[in-house]
């Protein structure tokens, strides 16, 4: 492998390596391994974090799917830091602030349709217990207080709140919590190992939707309240929806007057090459759970926008006094909105959705160049998201971890899911820094057993 760039004026190192690991506990991380060989990241800019020893490493995952304008961006960070001296806290409980209110109406007008009502939380997780906590609460207010059921799909993530992990399905981030909530179901994923090396969207797959119509029969539709799907599922492996597969659903949960929601955490700002899924696929769900590129993954935020008919029969039940008892301490938090605005003006002037778009047949030609690289089984993308399949090594998810060191030792960032190379790369890369990910891949595939 080619030698690594070393980041002129590192950080000191020293504190990093004398650190105590053992307090903290990691989230999704094997710590016993982890602190016997710590992967550390100490700065970023741009397109590049700088480790602990001081060289650059290529960030092909944006973060956690969540820095699409790129690190340490200044214009970001000069509006927290004059945000946090100017107001740095104010109660969302009976009071307001106005950076809130322009932020919502600045939402609206990436979205779709009349999803033109934005209600703040302070993550995806958040922002889909939210969704669902709204969905039954307006069957509840419409006189639909049968409507409780909950429907979600196998392979889905939604989050680690006990909502999300109820209506997801990744056994993993299931098993250890009990019986999690009552009245889920799910519809079945839609990966079809015989479709390998589909480019974009599977033209065959949208018959899985009709499952749903099996549910329907199974539980009565009076006794359904939503369906949340992710319009391209990422955390799972990245799969891409089968073409008309989404439209079906929203044909579906119209005629049974089942609620629509859209987790839109990783597929929102740009990831697709539109501002939103929902726009890309020409589909207008009920709700939008939205979060990571919200800020830039600068300051948690998250939100949920809302048709403005569901929000209005709210008010119609409730002719004065609180209509949504829910809420979080950090609701719409001045900091975070600051961060969320300026964000968006450089999404808006750099015409970052846009260039994402531009870029991605480029994106996509790149990553299915590996096709045959070792130990490949399948590669699949859409916009400025891939993921490569790995055939399993000596046990289920051994090699993608594997692979994922060695990437990180050669200079580069990946995520793995499983065996699966997740790759979300900043909607600021260049094609050359897209040749680098793919080259370091496979030579890294080369190495692994």
């Amino acid at each position: 492998m080619p030698p690594r760039d070393r980041f002129p004026e590192a950080p000191s190192m020293s504190s990093y390596r004398n650190n105590d690991l053992d307090p903290w506990w990691m989230p999704f991380t094997d710590n016993r391994k982890f602190k016997a060989a710590p992967r550390m990241l100490v700065a970023a800019k741009d397109m590049h974090y700088t480790a602990a020893d001081g060289y650059l490493v290529l960030d092909a995952t944006a973060g956690l799917w969540c820095v699409n304008a790129g690190h340490a961006r200044a214009r970001i960070a000069q509006a927290v830091g004059e945000q946090a001296l100017t107001l740095d806290f104010a109660p969302s409980f009976q009071f307001g602030h106005p950076l809130g209110f322009t932020l919502a109406s600045r939402l609206t007008t990436l979205l779709p349709g009349d999803l033109n009502r934005i209600f703040f939380a302070n993550s995806g997780s958040e922002a889909v217990d939210s969704a669902l906590k709204i969905a039954l609460a307006y069957h509840r207010v419409t006189g639909n207080a049968a409507r409780t059921r909950l429907i979600g799909r196998e392979r889905g993530y939604h989050g680690v709140g006990f909502g999300g992990i109820s209506v997801g399905g990744i056994p993993g981030n299931r098993k250890l919590y009990g019986t999690m909530l009552g009245g889920v179901d799910h519809l079945p994923h839609t990966h079809d190992p015989s479709r390998a090396f589909t480019r974009g969207q599977p033209t065959t797959g949208m018959h899985l939707a009709d499952a749903l119509e099996g549910l329907v029969a199974l539980h009565d539709a009076s006794t359904i309240a939503a369906v949340i799907v992710e319009p391209l599922a990422g955390s799972t492996g990245v799969l891409p929806p089968p073409v008309g597969y989404l439209q079906r659903l929203r044909e579906i949960c119209t005629r049974h007057g089942i609620l629509l929601i859209f987790d839109e955490v990783i597929t929102g700002f740009g990831r697709l090459g539109t501002a939103f899924a929902a726009e890309r696929f020409g589909v207008l769900p009920d709700m939008v759970a939205m979060a990571k590129g919200l800020t830039n993954g600068v300051i948690p935020m998250g939100a949920v926008a809302v048709r403005q008919g569901l929000y209005d029969r709210f008010l119609e039940a409730s002719a004065d006094g609180i209509e949504l008892p829910h809420g979080y301490t950090y609701s719409g938090h001045p900091v975070a909105a600051a961060a969320a605005l300026a964000t968006l003006d450089i999404y808006r002037e750099e015409a970052l959705f846009e260039r994402a778009d531009a870029i991605s047949p480029a994106f996509e030609q790149a990553v299915h160049g590996l096709r045959d690289a070792r130990h490949v089984i399948d590669i699949r993308n859409l916009g400025l998201v891939a993921g490569i399949e790995l055939a399993p090594g000596t046990k289920p998810g051994a090699r993608g971890m594997t692979v994922l060191q060695h990437c990180f030792e050669a200079g580069l960032l990946v995520r793995v899911t499983g065996d699966t190379i997740a790759l979300s790369p900043p909607l600021i890369i260049e094609e050359s820094q897209i040749d680098q990910i793919v080259q370091t891949l496979r030579d890294v595939l080369a190495m692994v057993d």
